[in-house]
C-alpha cells in the first residue's frame, strides 16, 4: 500500500468520524429539545382532614399516585403537560377542569380533560398525599394507579392501566380492563380483576377473588377462601388456609400448602400440589399431576399425562380416592401402616403392567387374550382395609411403591426446595412495586 493510499484512508476515517459525531450531537440536541419543548402547569392545594376519612378521585384520564404523609391534611398536585409546538397548547392546559373540595366524609377531586382534536395530546398526573389511616375510591379512564402503604379500605379502577399497591391493611378492590395488578399485602378481603394482565399479590388476610382474562396469577398466601381464575395463564399459590377453587384454560397450576378443600382444573397444563391436608379434586386435559404430601382423600384425572401421588405417614383417608389417566402412568407411594383397600386396573395391558412393592400383599390378575381382554388388575386390603384407592389407566403402567424413611426424607427435601423456589419467584415479582413519593407542597404566593 502506497503512502498516498494510507493518507487517503486516514482522511476518510477522519471525515467519517466527524460526520458520526455531528449525527450524535444532533440526536442529543433533539432529545434535549424534546424533553424541554413542553408546556406544563401544576394545580396544587391542600385540605385539613382527620384520620379514617375518605378520599375520592375521579379522572377521565391520567395516572393517579397516592402516598402517605401528614395525619391532619390531604395535599395534592395535578401535573399537566402538552406539546409546546401545538398552537393550542396553552388553551389545552387552561381548558382542564379540576374540582377539589372538602366534604363531610373527606376530600373529593374530580378531573376533566378537554376534548382534544386529532394530533393533540395532554398528559395528566394526579399525586395525592393522605394520612396513613385513610379510605379511598380512585377511578381513571385511561392511566395507571399507584397506592403506597395505607390503612383502611381501598377501591381502585382503571379502564386499561396497571395497578400497584403496597401494604393495604384493610379490604381492597383492584379492577383494570387490561393492565397488570401488583399488591404487596392485603389485611382484609381482596378482589383483583384484569381483562388480560398478570396478578401478583403477597399475603391476603381474608378471602380472595383473583381473575384475569389470560395472564398469570401469583400469590403468597390466602387465609380465607380463594377463587383464582385465568383464561390461559399459570397459577401459583404458596399457602391456602381455607377452601380453594383454581382454574385456567391451559396453564400450569402450582399450590404449596393447602389446609382446606382444593378444586383445581386446567385445560392442558400440569398440576402440582406440595402439601394437601383437606380433600383434593384435580383435573387436567393433558398435563401431569404431582401430589407430594397427601394427607386426605384425593381425586385426580388427566387425559394424557401421568399422575404421581405421595401419601404421607399421617395420611387419613376420610373417603375413597380415585386417580385416573388416559394414557399416562400412575405412581403411588404408600406408607406401610396405611389402612386402605386397593383397586388398580390397566385397561390395555399388552406392554403395560401393574408393578407392586413386595411390602404390599396384593393379588394381581390378567385378562384372557383369547377372550379379547387385556385388563391387568391388582386388588387387596392393606392393614385390614379402609377407604378404597381406585387407580385407573387405559394405556399406562401402575406402580405401588413403599414410602419408607429414605424416600420420605427425599420427598421432604423436594418439598422444601419447591416451596423456596415458589417464594423466590414471588418475591422477585413483588420487588417491582414502586411506592409513590408525596407531592411537592403547594407553591407559596
Amino acid at each position: 500500500m502506497t503512502s498516498a493510499t494510507v493518507r487517503n484512508s486516514l482522511l476518510q476515517m477522519v471525515v467519517l468520524g466527524a460526520a458520526l459525531c455531528a449525527v450524535l450531537a444532533g440526536q442529543r440536541a433533539r432529545a434535549g429539545a424534546s424533553r424541554s419543548d413542553r408546556v406544563t402547569t401544576d394545580k396544587t392545594g391542600q385540605f385539613s382532614t382527620t384520620a379514617g376519612s375518605h378520599l375520592r378521585v375521579a379522572a377521565d384520564q391520567g395516572d393517579i399516585r397516592i402516598s402517605t404523609g401528614s395525619d391532619s391534611q390531604v395535599s395534592y398536585r395535578v401535573h399537566l403537560e402538552t406539546e409546546a409546538d401545538d398552537s393550542n397548547a396553552q388553551q389545552i392546559l387552561n381548558a382542564f377542569v379540576l374540582e377539589a373540595r372538602n366534604d363531610e366524609d373527606g376530600v373529593v377531586l374530580v378531573c376533566r380533560s378537554p376534548h382534544l382534536r386529532w394530533g393533540h395530546h395532554l398528559s395528566v398526573t394526579i399525586s395525592v398525599s393522605v394520612p396513613h389511616n385513610y379510605n379511598m375510591d380512585l377511578t381513571t379512564e385511561g392511566g395507571n394507579i399507584q397506592v403506597g402503604d395505607v390503612q383502611g379500605r381501598v377501591s381502585v379502577a382503571t379502564d386499561g392501566g396497571n395497578i400497584s399497591a403496597g401494604q393495604i391493611d384493610g379490604p381492597a378492590r383492584l379492577i383494570t380492563d387490561g393492565g397488570n395488578i401488583l399488591a404487596k399485602n392485603v389485611g382484609g378481603d381482596l378482589t383483583a380483576q384484569t381483562g388480560g394482565g398478570d396478578i401478583t399479590v403477597g399475603s391476603v388476610a381474608g378471602e380472595a377473588i383473583l381473575r384475569t382474562g389470560g395472564g398469570h396469577i401469583r400469590a403468597a398466601s390466602i387465609a380465607g377462601a380463594g377463587r383464582l381464575d385465568t383464561g390461559g395463564g399459570n397459577i401459583s399459590l404458596e399457602h391456602a388456609g381455607a377452601g380453594l377453587v383454581v382454574s385456567t384454560g391451559g396453564g400450569e397450576i402450582d399450590v404449596g400448602e393447602a389446609s382446606g378443600l382444593i378444586r383445581a382444573r386446567t385445560g392442558g397444563g400440569g398440576i402440582r400440589v406440595v402439601k394437601s391436608s383437606g380433600p383434593t379434586e384435580l383435573e387436567t386435559g393433558a398435563g401431569s399431576v404431582y401430589l407430594m404430601q397427601v394427607q386426605n382423600a384425593v381425586r385426580a384425572s388427566t387425559g394424557a399425562g401421568g399422575i404421581t401421588a405421595w401419601f404421607g405417614p399421617d395420611a387419613k383417608l376420610s373417603s375413597d380416592c380415585r386417580l385416573a389417566a388416559g394414557e399416562g402412568d400412575i405412581v403411588v407411594y404408600l406408607p406401610k401402616e396405611l389402612a386402605v383397600t386397593v383397586d388398580a386396573r390397566v385397561e390395555l395391558g399388552g406392554d403395560h403392567r401393574v408393578v407392586i412393592d413386595p411390602a404390599f400383599p396384593l393379588k394381581v390378575t390378567y385378562g384372557e387374550p383369547d377372550e379379547g381382554s387385556q385388563v391387568v388388575r391388582a386388588e387387596g386390603a392393606l392393614n385390614g382395609g379402609g377407604a378404597t384407592l381406585v387407580l385407573r389407566t387405559v394405556s399406562g403402567n401402575i406402580r405401588l411403591v413403599l414410602n419408607d424413611a429414605a424416600r420420605e426424607k427425599e420427598q421432604m427435601d423436594q418439598l422444601r426446595q419447591q416451596m423456596e423456589e415458589m417464594q423466590r419467584q414471588l418475591e422477585m415479582n413483588l420487588m417491582k412495586i414502586q411506592i409513590p413519593q408525596p407531592p411537592q407542597p403547594p407553591d407559596q404566593p
